[in-house]
């Protein structure tokens, strides 16, 4: 391995084959982000090498058993089609892969292990055109659909016509990419097949182009002692229909793959991309070693992060002052490929994809420092701006002591925090000056948001829980959460935020998909549409009446569905109705097991004038205004 001087040090995350168990490791505590460029190896005895010396600092030598330390749109579209909504991204232009697709005439579904294309509109002839069934040992994840094109990203273990007899199969975990012609909508054509060794993390899509994230370990070949760089490199194949292949090829030659610190050499991040533009027919990998765990993606580029924590105690342990980080790869994207520009290292650990943001060139990252826990911390929030060669170009540090990241939603200029403990802080933070990020204003409320959503310019939706602050007899400085809570702020005055409208939804037990997963959240400003999923958890009158009533008292499951909302600034939010797809009246049945149920209502859209909700086991459409009942579609 050439020798260079490099400014970080990135251990790279260990990633379970079949669980995605992640072993993380500690590194030396940085105050600034540090870029760097990846090396190469010389030789295929280096690189053989190096993963084996990685592979033993993730493994305990006495039982072999990985160490870890786990942290707990719309508009008009396609030509011809009417008004429709799309999937709920973060940034416009970026498509997201989701369970449920539509293009305003059919609507796409993932039900189990298969897919339904459904002709939605008009709305009264609502039906199944056709099922595109997967193997049993298939598991669908998610979806794209761009035009006369379908394509489902899910995880292998099948093997579907024409490519029974393609043996030999991917060696621990691996990820199918089926691409079909839906011209004809009746008789989908499947017409390429790509089948790539490694977890699924997310993929985008830009224009015609999709990009697949994958996470790879070999951990099979832990202690094994003859093995080639073809051994531990990512296998893949990709198959037109009508076409044969004699198996797994290596993604890349060992010298095309990059690695940061290989002392820590253990997995792989992927990036394989691909146009559905027919007349390039080219499957770009880059494969460098790292690992993911969540990404962002602008129109032009793509940040990849992964959080390292460091052990307590026993082997591994880290040194004084160590501390959980998050690193960063950056890839520029160039038509139907990604190419790596370099990494950056930064305190602390963040919450999701909306934790990272681009504006004019510079990536911004929110994230928390130190453990958060009822007895106190001495945690901080912390707001990062790295220039364009990720250097650290401004930062914000020391928010909120005690608290972590709830949410966080940037918006050009200006950045949108929620943290918690006890009561909740809006931090609205000016973002206009790199070199100097500063906190504008704050507002503290009683509850949290776990997803913000922009209403307009100076309004901003939360989507999240209440609280009451815990008893000082209950042991800690923290609060119970209760029912939802959805909120407008008003962001106006900058420097006094205020909680414009507010609604409870039930008490203790309430929940709802759209507080983890922002493609359940529906809302249109010009039509004053706001749907969620909700299912409902609420006491009894006796109960609330109970001088025994306890904060941490949860309620009985009486309702799962849809929350369908009229929204406005003038008149906040104005319950028009619910919509459920359970034919019993309430929900406790299966209490929180509603996540699986196939009559959970999971995603809500809308074409014309007429709603449409889904689950696993139908398609309900009721018209926009009053609710009514239109069509009921069985996905079977």
């Amino acid at each position: 391995m050439k020798k260079s001087v490099v400014l970080i040090v990135i251990l790279v995350l260990l990633v379970g084959a079949t669980a995605g168990v992640i072993a993380y490791f500690a590194t030396r505590t940085s105050l600034k982000a540090r870029p760097t460029s990846l090396q190469r190896f010389d030789s295929a005895d280096d690189f053989v090498k190096a993963f084996k010396k990685g592979q033993a600092r993730n493994f305990s030598a006495k039982d072999g058993v990985m160490k870890s330390a786990t942290p707990s749109a719309a508009g008009a579209g396609e030509t011809g089609a009417p008004e429709h909504s799309n999937t709920n991204v973060q940034v416009e232009g970026v498509d997201e892969a989701d369970v449920v697709k539509n293009d305003g005439n059919y609507i796409y579904a993932i039900s189990g292990n298969a897919v339904f294309i459904v002709a939605a509109y008009p709305a009264q002839t609502a039906r199944v055109v056709s099922k595109i069934d997967f193997d049993e040992g298939a598991s669908l994840n998610e979806m794209f659909v761009k035009g006369d094109t379908l394509v489902v990203i899910g995880a292998a273990g099948y093997s579907p016509e024409p490519r029974a007899e393609a043996a030999p199969r991917p060696r621990g975990s691996a990820t199918f990419i089926e691409v079909y012609d839906i011209s004809n909508r009746e008789k989908p054509a499947h017409v390429r097949a790509i089948e790539y060794e490694g977890t699924y993390s997310t993929a985008r899509m830009i224009k015609d182009n999709v990009h697949v994230v994958l996470a790879t370990n070999p951990y099979y070949l832990y202690e094994q002692k003859d093995i080639q760089p073809a051994d531990i490199i990512p296998g893949f194949r990709d198959v037109r229909t009508g076409t044969r292949t004699d198996g797994f090829a290596p993604a890349c030659g060992f010298r095309e793959v990059e690695v940061v610190d290989p002392e820590r050499f253990t997995s792989f991040l992927s990036v394989v991309s691909f146009s559905l533009d027919g007349g390039d027919a080219s499957l770009n990998k880059k494969v460098i070693a790292g690992n993911s765990d969540t990404a962002y993606a602008s129109l032009d580029n793509l940040y990849v992060a992964s959080g390292e924590f460091p052990f307590y105690g026993g082997w591994g342990a880290p040194e004084m002052g160590e501390e959980a980080k998050t690193t960063v790869h950056k890839f520029v994207f160039d038509g139907p490929r990604a190419k790596y520009v370099t990494s950056a290292q930064v305190p602390g650990t963040i919450l999701n994809q909306f934790s990272m943001d681009e504006s004019n060139g510079h990536f911004r990252i929110a994230t928390t420092r130190g453990h958060v826990s009822r007895e106190g911390s001495e945690s901080t929030n912390n707001v990062y701006i790295l220039d364009p060669k990720m250097k650290m170009a401004g930062r914000l540090e020391g928010l909120a002591r005690g608290e972590k990241i709830y949410s966080v939603r940037f918006m050009g200029d200006r950045a949108y925090m929620v943290t918690f403990k006890k009561v909740d802080p809006l931090f609205v933070l000016d973002l206009a000056d790199p070199a100097n990020p500063r906190v504008l204003g704050e507002l503290k409320i009683p509850g949290y948001s776990d997803y913000l959503h922009p209403y307009d310019e100076t309004h901003v939706i939360g989507v999240g829980k209440n609280t009451v602050e815990a008893a000082p007899g209950e042991g800690g400085n923290f609060a119970w959460y209760q029912g939802m809570k959805i909120a407008i702020f008003d962001v106006t005055d900058v420097a006094n935020p205020t909680e414009m409208h507010k609604v409870e939804i039930g008490d203790r037990g309430t929940d709802s998909v759209a507080l983890n997963d922002h493609k359940a959240f529906l809302f249109d400003r010009e039509k004053n549409l706001l749907v969620l999923p909700v299912l409902l958890a609420e006491l009894t009158p006796e109960q609330k009446a109970s001088p025994d009533r306890q904060a941490n008292n949860y309620g009985t499951y009486t309702f799962q569905g849809a929350y369908v909302y009229d929204v406005s600034l003038a008149g906040g939010f104005h319950l028009k109705g619910r919509v459920t797809h359970a034919d019993a009246p309430a929900g406790e049945d299966y209490g929180y097991g509603y996540y699986d149920a196939p009559d959970a209502v999971r995603r809500a859209l809308y074409i014309g004038d007429n709603l449409y909700t889904v689950s696993e086991a139908r398609i309900k459409v009721n018209t926009l205004g009053s609710l009514s009942d239109v069509a009921n579609v069985e996905l079977k």
